[in-house]
Parts: structure tokens; C-alpha cells; sequence
């Protein structure tokens, strides 16, 4: 067992210490973390509902009709969004839908086009 320090990927803080032969810990935030994961895991990953990688400035289709919270209607299935931006949380997706507005969508109603 090394009793190396590493780099905490949640908080940077500079004293992760050792937890068994493959875990690493951060006394200041408690992240558990092993380190063969976390660089595969560098950077934002969003899928789309088949399982192909979105990026930034992506267009995307709507695959399901979409109800909107104040609006009349829904998004209809097969409505081209262009021009997505990536984000973190429930709704990865911030974008323009026009008729719409500014929405945050989830990217399993999406596909790539």
C-alpha cells in the first residue's frame, strides 16, 4: 500500500490519502474516489437516448412529444433543436426551441442528428 497523496477530483484539495490498495479518500470534502476511474471520466459526458456522445453546439431531434410547464402545447416529437449547450444536472441540455424559448431539456428524449 502507498502512502501516496493524490488530488481530489471533486475539490482539488491536494491531501487524498490511501484507503485499501485501489480507494482514495479527501479528509476536506469526503469524496471517495479510485483513480483509474476518475481519468477515464475526465470532462462532461452527456449520451443521447442511443448512446452517442452530444457535444457543445450539437443539433439534436426531440424523440418524444415534450409537455411545457405554462405552455399550451408540447414539444412535438421530431423538433430540430440546434446549437445545444451542455450542462450539469437533471436537464444536461440548455437550448432555443422556437415557439418556445430558452428550456432545459434531458438528453434520454434526444438524438443526435
Amino acid at each position: 500500500m502507498s502512502e501516496e497523496m493524490k488530488q481530489c477530483p471533486k475539490c482539488n484539495s491536494p491531501y487524498g490519502y490511501a484507503m485499501g490498495e485501489e480507494m482514495y479518500a479527501c479528509p476536506e470534502c469526503g469524496n471517495e474516489w479510485n483513480p483509474s476511474e476518475v481519468e477515464e471520466e475526465a470532462g462532461l459526458k452527456v449520451l443521447d437516448a442511443n448512446g452517442n456522445v452530444l457535444q457543445d453546439g450539437d443539433t439534436v431531434v426531440v424523440i418524444k412529444d415534450l409537455p411545457v410547464k405554462g405552455a399550451p402545447k408540447p414539444v412535438k416529437a421530431g423538433t430540430k433543436v440546434k446549437n445545444i449547450r451542455l450542462t450539469d444536472g437533471d436537464h444536461n441540455i440548455d437550448c432555443k426551441i422556437d415557439g418556445f424559448g430558452s428550456m432545459g431539456l434531458k438528453s434520454e428524449f434526444v438524438r443526435k442528428a
